[in-house]
């Protein structure tokens, strides 16, 4: 009970002008990191720059707890790359392999289908009720980087039984 009110008399003490100080700053690294984030979603074209690998379906190429980079070019996608993207009626967003991709004659969009690596059928079941495809507005963006390689490789190469070389080798 004597810590409790040590810890009163301590909120007590501290002065106004080091409660704004505190709350200035706080209101600073959000709005940082807020505009950061922003520009990122600019620079890559992608709502969502950065997403987490949530199952083992793209495994042994990428394992639940990756960290990868989206970017979202203009150019057309094509079988074999890795794609992030939103189906109808699911909110958490799914990374997965082309496996086909279809362009229709008539109007030159592309439809595209995708797959897991670990997994051994295409993603029709998990696709919106009567989707057999996926336009290009289901697709967030294209993975582009996974700092969790440059980790691997820093630990390798200095032999680290640590995460040191692997929190530099994110801000690398």
């Amino acid at each position: 009970m004597a810590w409790v009110s040590d810890q009163i008399d301590a909120v007590k003490s501290i002065q106004i002008r080091q409660l704004v100080h505190q709350a200035v700053s706080l209101g600073m690294i959000v709005t940082s990191a807020l505009i950061i984030w922003k520009a990122l979603m600019c620079f890559t074209g992608s709502e969502s720059p950065v997403v987490v690998v949530l199952s083992g379906s793209m495994e042994p190429g990428f394992k639940r707890g990756d960290i990868l980079f989206l970017h979202m070019s203009k150019e057309p996608i094509r079988a074999g790359e890795i794609v992030v993207f939103n189906v109808d009626g699911r909110e958490i967003p799914i990374v997965h392999r082309v496996i086909k991709v279809h362009e229709r004659k008539d109007t030159g969009e592309v439809d595209v289908l995708t797959k897991g690596d670990n997994n051994y059928g295409d993603d029709r079941l998990l696709y919106a009720h009567g989707q057999q495809w996926l336009q290009r507005h289901h697709i967030m963006g294209r993975a582009v980087g996974c700092p969790g390689f440059t980790c691997h490789y820093f630990k390798g190469l200095a032999g680290a039984k640590n995460d040191v070389f692997c929190d530099l080798a994110t801000f690398i």
